[in-house]
């Protein structure tokens, strides 16, 4: 049985989502930024294989946009889209905050 790989790229919102994320818990625990920035990207790349496990973003999916879907490592929030044999990674929200106000922001 030959099973697929998808190529996982982040785009430059996902890193610097990330790069935000791990700069602000450095300033408490340089320790706990590190692991929250392993467990991010592990849970990213490891989309490479089966990117379909996701749950559809629940926000997104109430008002019919179906074609994004999520990862959780508590609290964030990975969201990405799978385009032929490619995973993209779109950003890292923290789950905590509102998701209508996130995509309002950066949407508008």
């Amino acid at each position: 049985m030959n099973e697929k790989h998808y190529q996982v790229i982040w785009t430059q919102t996902a890193q610097l989502d990330l790069k935000r994320i791990i700069q602000f818990i450095a300033a408490d625990s340089e320790a706990r930024a590190k692991e929250v920035y392993f467990a991010i990207k592990e849970k990213a790349e490891n989309l490479f294989f089966m990117p379909s496990r996701g749950r559809i973003v629940p926000e997104l999916r109430e008002i019919g946009i179906p074609m994004y879907r999520e990862l959780v490592s508590p609290p964030w929030r990975i969201i990405y889209k799978t385009e032929d044999s490619k995973v993209w990674v779109l950003a890292i929200i923290d789950g905590r905050r509102n998701m209508e106000d996130i995509l309002f922001d950066r949407l508008i």
